[in-house]
């Protein structure tokens, strides 16, 4: 069984950085690509960031480009997320998610194995 346990979360000012981590157990996690999304009070969940397996594939939503940086260290089956310069509108609960057939897919749909989620709060 696969799990996924994310930290790191908050409530930070605007402009301040956070920075997300995902521990990944019960497989190997150097087989899955990984995403992190996130879902904001009363919204879809959006992609917005995804690292292929040895991470040579990176995408980001437009949204976070420039501000995040996604990251992986295999050896300590660990996923990052760096936020830096947070805007209120990066409120929201932030999952990562594991996928075993896609590299670097932004589709929800398309991963196999999900975390709790952790909060992050961007206040004025």
């Amino acid at each position: 069984q696969v799990q996924l346990v994310e930290s790191g979360g908050g409530l930070v000012q605007a402009g301040e950085s956070l920075r997300l981590s995902c521990v990944v157990s019960g497989h190997t996690f150097s087989r899955y690509a990984m995403a992190w999304f996130r879902r904001a009070p009363g919204k879809e969940r959006e992609f917005v960031a995804v690292i292929g397996r040895i991470g040579d594939r990176l995408d980001y939503a437009a949204s976070v480009k420039g501000r995040f940086t996604i990251s992986r260290d295999n050896a300590k089956n660990t996923l990052t997320l760096q936020m830096n310069s947070l805007k209120l509108e990066d409120t929201a609960v932030y999952y990562c998610a594991a996928s075993q057939a896609y590299s670097d897919s932004p589709y929800p749909h398309d991963y196999d194995y999900w975390g709790q989620g952790t909060q992050v709060t961007v206040s004025s």
